[in-house]
């Protein structure tokens, strides 16, 4: 009697050969961009030369003198000179350094305050005709500034007619006309911050009996601090540095009217007034004194910055 006993037969795994390659892992979408990655490197440290360069020919110029300026404007100074600052600040710079003081302390608290406000309605509650408000806003972001230059002289004229200190040449009037041409870039930035923002805490806030004052400033502002400071950051610098609407609006009516001269055009009335008997150490110390405040400001926030700008873009 013979037994027939059943094998299950189990294919064996071919052991690849010396000459054969395992097989290759998948790759990331970055892994074989090594030419794309040299190239915007190379970019990135061309676009940075371009930027650092003209700083450190501003900084080391303010240290020099007309003739070594005049010699060779990329040498070390051969003596550190500090009299250039001085009279830089002698000629106004001090002056033009407390204007624009006063100009953005209320410009950029007021964009601000309204924008995060405009903001978080706009993003948070549904009405009738939000989204044609958003809109409008996005319109004026896209609305370049020049174009209104003529009407808008006319029009802070005639607000001059009806109160002195919303008319030209008035600290009042430029504050609310920085506060009209940011509020659009400010709106449509926090708008996508604050409808990233979880909606269950806003709701818990509110089963507690906060009212919705209460809950935007107690609860929304803190949790939406770093795009706050990230577009804070972006409003000081384009306002700290506009040029086009001080010279328009901020202009003498009168001799007995004051110089409320902001630093742009400070310095370049500066220039202008020199004539021949050029002062470029002066100048040079000048532009030191107005771009060292929001040098300072970038890099001591920059963290900040880039956090809301990640946070706002992943969210």
């Amino acid at each position: 009697m013979s037994t027939h006993t059943d094998q299950t037969t189990v294919p064996s795994t071919p052991e690849p050969s010396s000459g054969t390659r395992p097989p290759a892992r998948e790759q990331r979408f970055a892994d074989g961009g090594g030419v794309l990655n040299v190239f915007s490197h190379g970019f990135l440290a061309l676009w940075a030369l371009m930027i650092i360069a003209p700083l450190v020919w501003i900084v080391l110029g303010s240290f020099k003198t007309d003739a070594q300026i005049g010699g060779s404007a990329w040498t070390w100074p051969a003596h550190w000179h500090f009299d250039a600052f001085s009279r830089a600040w002698d000629k106004g710079i001090g002056r033009f350094f407390a204007n624009t003081l006063i100009v953005l302390a209320g410009s950029l608290t007021l964009t601000m305050l309204l924008g995060a406000m405009a903001a978080y309605v706009l993003a948070r509650y549904e009405f009738r005709g939000n989204r044609v408000i958003y809109y409008f806003f996005v319109a004026g972001a896209m609305f370049p500034v020049y174009l209104a230059l003529v009407p808008l002289f006319f029009m802070v004229k005639n607000l001059g007619q009806i109160s002195p200190l919303l008319g030209l040449n008035s600290y009042l009037g430029l504050i609310l006309v920085y506060v009209a041409y940011s509020l659009p870039f400010t709106v449509f930035f926090l708008y996508s911050f604050f409808r990233s923002l979880p909606t269950a805490v806003h709701e818990a806030a509110m089963i507690d009996g906060c009212s919705h004052t209460r809950a935007f400033f107690q609860v929304m502002v803190p949790m939406a601090k770093s795009g706050l400071i990230s577009v804070g950051i972006f409003n000081l610098l384009g306002q700290w540095n506009q040029y086009l609407l001080p010279v328009t609006l901020m202009q003498q009516q009168s001799g007995s009217d004051p110089d409320r001269s902001v630093l742009s055009q400070g310095l370049m009335n500066l220039a202008q007034q020199s004539g021949y008997a050029s002062d470029f150490p002066g100048l040079f110390a000048g532009m030191t004194i107005a771009m060292l405040p929001v040098l300072v400001v970038y890099l001591s926030f920059q963290k900040q910055v880039q956090a809301g700008l990640t946070s706002a873009t992943l969210k």
